[in-house]
C-alpha cells in the first residue's frame, strides 16, 4: 500500500460525510488545518485519526489501508453490517452514538427510547425507524464496540511487524483505560449478562468473540514463525490469555479493591513474557 493509495482512500470516505469537511473535523477531533494537511498528503495520519474517520465515513479502516474489507489483515474481522446510505449515516451514527454512551455510562436497562430521541434532539419515532426495539439499540451497540476495537487494531498493527511488540499493543488494546476502552468494556458486560437470556445476542457475543480469539491466535502463530514464541498449541493458548484478559477486566471495572489498570497490565506482561516468550528463551538456553 503507497501513501498516495491510503490518502485518496481517506478522501473518499471524508466524500461520504454529509456536512462539511469543518464539521467533519470537529468530530473527530481534528485540527482542520490538520486534516487538510493529510488530505493533501503533506501529513500522515495517526492511527487514532484514521479508526475516527472511518466511523464518520461509515467505512473500516481495513478498507481506508488495505482497500477491501475481505482481506486477511492484522486483525479478524467482524461480519458485515448491511450498507448504509449516506443520507442515512449522519442521523444513524449520532442515535447510536448517544445509545452506545447512554448504555455504557447507565446501564442497558436504565436507558429509554425517549432518553436517547432527547440527547439526540429528535423523536422517539425517528429512534424507532432506524431501531424498531430497545434489543436492537443493544445489539448494535455490540456491533458498534466490536467494529471500534477492530479499527483501531488494524490501525495501529498494520505498522508493526515483530509479533511480540504485537501481542504487548493487543493486550494494551484491551486494558479497561478510562475513556473510550472502559466504556466498551461496560458494554460487553452488559452484552454477557443479556446473551445469557438472548438466544439472538448470543450468537452475535459468540461471532464477535471468535474474531478476538482468531486475532490473538494469529498473532501468536505470526510469533511461533518469526521463532520469537514457544512452540505450543496457539488455541489453548489464546484461551488462557484471553481468559485471563476477561477475568482481570471484570474486576478492574467492578473496582474490586487492589485491582487497577496498571496491576492488570503488568500481570498480562509477565503471563506473556512467562508462557509464550521465555519458554522460548529458556529452551534455547537449554540447547
Amino acid at each position: 500500500m503507497s501513501d498516495d493509495e491510503l490518502v485518496e482512500r481517506v478522501r473518499s470516505a471524508v466524500r461520504r460525510f454529509p456536512e462539511s469537511q469543518r464539521v467533519l473535523a470537529e468530530r473527530i477531533g481534528l485540527d482542520s488545518t490538520k486534516l487538510s494537511k493529510g488530505l493533501n498528503g503533506t501529513r500522515r495520519f495517526t492511527p487514532e485519526e484514521l479508526t475516527r474517520i472511518a466511523d464518520a465515513g461509515g467505512v473500516t479502516v481495513n478498507w481506508l489501508i488495505n482497500g477491501a474489507d475481505d482481506l486477511e489483515t492484522v486483525a479478524s474481522a467482524p461480519q458485515r453490517t448491511a450498507a448504509r446510505s449516506p443520507e442515512r449515516s449522519d442521523r444513524y451514527h449520532q442515535i447510536l452514538d448517544a445509545a452506545w454512551h447512554m448504555i455504557a455510562e447507565r446501564g442497558y436497562h436504565s436507558v429509554r427510547v425517549a432518553d436517547v430521541a432527547q440527547a439526540c434532539g429528535t423523536s422517539a419515532a425517528t429512534i424507532h425507524y432506524h431501531f424498531p426495539g430497545r434489543d436492537d439499540l443493544l445489539t448494535e451497540a455490540l456491533r458498534h464496540s466490536v467494529k471500534q476495537a477492530f479499527d483501531r487494531q488494524v490501525a495501529e498493527l498494520h505498522v508493526i511487524d515483530d509479533a511480540h511488540e504485537r501481542l504487548l499493543r493487543l493486550v494494551e488494546l484491551q486494558l479497561p483505560s478510562p475513556g473510550p476502552l472502559r466504556m466498551e468494556w461496560s458494554i460487553w458486560l452488559q452484552v454477557w449478562n443479556e446473551s445469557a437470556l438472548n438466544a439472538e445476542l448470543r450468537v452475535l457475543h459468540s461471532d464477535s468473540y471468535s474474531r478476538w480469539h482468531d486475532t490473538i491466535a494469529r498473532t501468536i502463530r505470526q510469533g511461533q514463525q518469526q521463532g520469537v514464541f514457544a512452540d505450543t498449541d496457539a488455541d489453548e493458548m489464546t484461551m488462557h490469555l484471553t481468559a485471563l484478559i476477561d477475568g482481570l477486566g471484570i474486576q478492574v471495572i467492578t473496582e474490586r479493591p487492589g485491582r487497577s489498570v496498571e496491576l492488570m497490565r503488568r500481570v498480562l506482561h509477565d503471563f506473556v513474557e512467562r508462557e509464550v516468550v521465555r519458554t522460548t528463551r529458556t529452551r534455547r538456553e537449554e540447547t
